[in-house]
């Protein structure tokens, strides 16, 4: 580029720069007409939030946080941002709480409350309407014989071992940039037209005549091919799932893995088509739900999709690969359900109630950026750790058997040790805490932050809240290397220690072992390659199976013709719109899966903001985790990873749960201040400690 295009590029910029500006005004005059019409609107008595939500495009809660007098009664809490589609819930994983005897710890601090166990008024175990700028109260078990009664399993319902074969489904896998496609050993080159989805089922259908049941997407995202004609990506994956394909219906479901309709997803979308008139049946799915890729090809990724059907069968004589890893770890979990002994009719689930409970009060992985000025405006480094597998040490212990309520009273008549034990074991509790006044680390048990199903970790001396925290947490606030916190027990949970999940865990952590070695040592760097990302699958069929344990309320998703805008059902939230339909999606409770086990996942994710904290390393007689830093030195938790201002000595020996070194950025680095910030970091840390590693070798 020469000086003549560079100044002419500058005035092309400024041109762009004055639209920009122009168009932001009218967007900004437009909302603002916008938001006085839905305040007038909410004048008329017997104005509904539900009625003028879709008409102004936006959620029920929008509309509220403008107009606040049309709150209704009640508002149904959404569950976490889901990371994967369907059922799979980003699921850590949990870590015995650290023995009393570790260094630095004393003897635990344990108040119960009196002389009533619940300062809050109690409340049904639904998620407390959630105000802008108000803090979220969390619900608690109602007193009397009204709570007595959630302590029970629901009837006729249990986790049973499977009297069937779980049948395989007939995959291709397709790179939606080159056209390329994989089905069995052969590859073909397909034109994809525009790759919507009905050339996708054209293409794949008349290279396939004998039929196919899952396309794999391995790259090309087609269902962002018009992003930028929609604000949202979920817009975008909306339009594409629901564009009209001759021949073709949105499938309804079948069999008894029965999923139906189509499922938005900003980034891993499954569409579900039925051929009108057939029972043909095909899924349209992306392989990120599996693994990350990295410019793989899809005969490679199909290899490592052999490689994990193989490696599960030498554990799983029926295993087979069902569409998401949730799914399948689901499915491999029913089949290690003991034929004999106390659970040979299998594991009963929750009451509803308790469910509600556990799915409003037990959140899931630890995800908190500290920015100045709790850390430097100006980081000397930042360091990654990253737990490997690390949900796959934790699944050695979890709650079984009929749940008992703790009451501070009760708590209170225990002695010492028995309340010890009972912290330690498999519990739920609700607590009040305080943060001691010479505080100056982390941190240490997850407080309800404003927002829907958000959390917050309060770390400010003399800071008081009340929460719900799982043992392995409140144990490690009483126990840990600095100083114990103030716990006071209001009431709790308490089941029997079991292994329901343990047979399940090791034979996937054999799985993952075996595959890591194949991918270490094999001498064909396509086949090392696939059985990595094969390893990869294991891993998220173990997490994503445990987040499918917490069975959120269902969420059905439908479309409406704009014409008909006063037939959308009026609990539903508007997700996305065009010049011709409105897709909503709205809760519909708890569904009676016998699978539902939150206790389960509860569990697991408490112990996983544990280990994170402090972990043992019995072998090496030494302790890793934040609280094994020194104060001001931890810059944010991502799930199992720490991300840090100081390399550690912390060992690491390719186990489950270590604490592997992902990236080394050398600083000075800016202080991250948003997420997008640190992922930035991240990825530049990863990259410098990836070139140092291969200069050395």
């Amino acid at each position: 580029m020469d000086a003549q295009s560079y100044n002419a590029g500058l005035t092309e910029l400024r041109t762009v720069r004055d639209q920009v500006k122009r168009v932001r005004a009218e967007l900004a005059r437009l909302e603002a007409d916008r938001d006085k019409r839905i305040a007038h609107l909410a004048t008329y008595a017997k104005a509904k939030a539900e009625r003028i939500a879709p008409a102004a495009g936006l959620s029920v809660a929008d509309v509220v946080a403008v107009a606040p007098t049309l709150a209704p009664d009640h508002l149904a809490q959404d569950d976490e941002p889901a990371a994967q589609p369907e059922d799979q819930a980003p699921a850590p994983g949990p870590t015995g709480p650290q023995p009393a005897g570790q260094p630095g710890a004393t003897a635990p601090a344990i108040r119960p409350a009196h002389p009533h166990p619940h300062p809050e008024p109690s409340a049904p175990p639904a998620a407390a309407p959630a105000t802008p700028a108000g803090p979220r109260t969390l619900p608690g078990i109602p007193e009397g014989e009204a709570g007595d009664a959630w302590f029970a399993h629901t009837a006729g319902l249990a986790s049973t071992r499977p009297n069937f074969t779980q049948q395989a489904r007939s995959t291709v896998f397709l790179d939606a940039t080159t056209g390329i496609l994989v089905h069995r050993q052969q590859t073909h080159h397909l034109d994809l037209g525009n790759a919507t989805a009905a050339d996708i089922l054209t293409a794949v259908f008349h290279t396939v005549p004998e039929g196919v049941e899952r396309i794999y997407i391995t790259a090309g995202d087609p269902w962002h091919r018009d992003a930028d004609r929609y604000p949202y990506l979920r817009d975008a994956v909306a339009a594409w799932l629901n564009a009209p394909i001759p021949g073709w219906r949105t499938d309804t479901g079948r069999g008894r893995d029965r999923m139906a309709g189509h499922f938005v997803h900003a980034r891993n979308p499954v569409g579900r088509y039925q051929r009108e008139n057939s029972d043909q049946h095909v899924e349209i799915r992306s392989v990120g739900e599996w693994f990350d890729t990295d410019g793989d090809d899809p005969a490679t990724i199909r290899d490592a999709f052999v490689l994990l059907w193989q490696a599960l069968r030498r554990h799983w004589n029926d295993a087979v690969i069902m569409g998401s890893p949730s799914q399948t770890g689901r499915d491999l979990w029913t089949r290690t359900i003991p034929t004999r002994g106390q659970y040979a009719d299998g594991f009963p689930v929750l009451s509803e109630e308790l469910r509600g409970l556990l799915h409003a009060t037990a959140g899931q992985g630890r995800n908190e950026l500290i920015t100045p000025p709790r850390v430097d405006e100006q980081l000397p480094r930042l360091v990654e750790y990253d737990r490997t597998f690390a949900y796959a040490k934790h699944t050695w212990k979890s709650p079984v058997g009929t749940p008992r309520r703790i009451t501070a009273a009760a708590f209170a008549s225990w002695p010492e040790k028995e309340q010890i034990r009972a912290l330690y074991g498999c519990g739920h509790w609700q607590v009040r805490v305080t943060v001691p006044d010479t505080w100056n680390h982390v941190g240490l048990l997850p407080a309800p932050a404003p927002g829907d199903r958000a959390w917050h970790y309060p770390a400010s001396p003399g800071t008081t809240f009340t929460t719900w925290a799982g043992g392995p947490e409140i144990h490690t606030a009483l126990t840990n290397p600095i100083q114990p916190w103030k716990i006071e027990i209001l009431d709790g949970i308490l089941w029997e220690d079991g292994k329901p999940l343990d047979d399940w865990a090791k034979k996937l952590k054999e799985t993952w072992t075996n595959l890591s070695a194949q991918a270490q040592f094999h001498g064909d760097p396509q086949q090392a390659r696939a059985a990595h990302l094969a390893s990869r699958a294991v891993r998220s069929i173990l997490l994503y199976g445990i987040g499918a344990f917490a069975q959120r309320p269902r969420m059905v998703t439908g479309t409406t013709p704009r014409s008909m805008e006063r037939d959308v059902p009026p609990d539903a939230e508007i997700i996305s719109f065009d010049d011709e339909w409105i897709t909503w999606h709205k809760p519909t409770g708890f569904s009676r899966d016998p699978n539902a086990h939150p206790e389960w996942a509860a569990a697991i994710w408490s112990a996983a903001r544990a280990a994170l904290l402090t972990q043992r390393h019995r072998d090496d007689n030494t302790y890793a985790g934040a609280l094994h830093t020194p104060p001001g030195t931890v810059v944010a938790f991502r799930t199992d990873a720490l991300y840090l201002t100081q390399p550690q000595n912390w060992p690491y020996h390719h186990q489950p749960g270590d604490y592997l070194l992902r990236g080394h950025l050398t600083g000075p680095v800016p202080a991250p201040t948003t997420e997008e910030e640190l992922l930035s970091l991240r990825d530049a840390g990863r990259a410098e400690l990836a070139h140092s590693a291969a200069k050395e070798a």
